[in-house]
């Protein structure tokens, strides 16, 4: 990767916020991400429990992971 694409993707990283962990109603890992002027938006969706290292290795194992866009 050239410096222009690590340094593009280090700024962008900079403004990114997230959150990891277990949907509540179902049984499968969440990563919600968006960029940090979007923060408060993270609150308008359901909550994620937190999930034990085991549980998190399994799921993804499994294929159960979503990835959700918060704008």
């Amino acid at each position: 990767m050239d410096s222009t694409m690590e340094d593009l993707l280090e700024r962008l990283g900079n403004n990114l916020v997230w959150r990891i962990g277990k949907a509540e109603t179902e049984d499968v890992i969440v990563v919600r991400v968006g960029l940090a002027r979007s923060a408060s938006n993270f609150a308008l969706y359901p909550r994620l429990r937190n999930a034990t290292d085991e549980d998190m290795e399994a799921l993804v194992k499994a294929g159960q992971v979503r990835v959700e866009w918060v704008d």
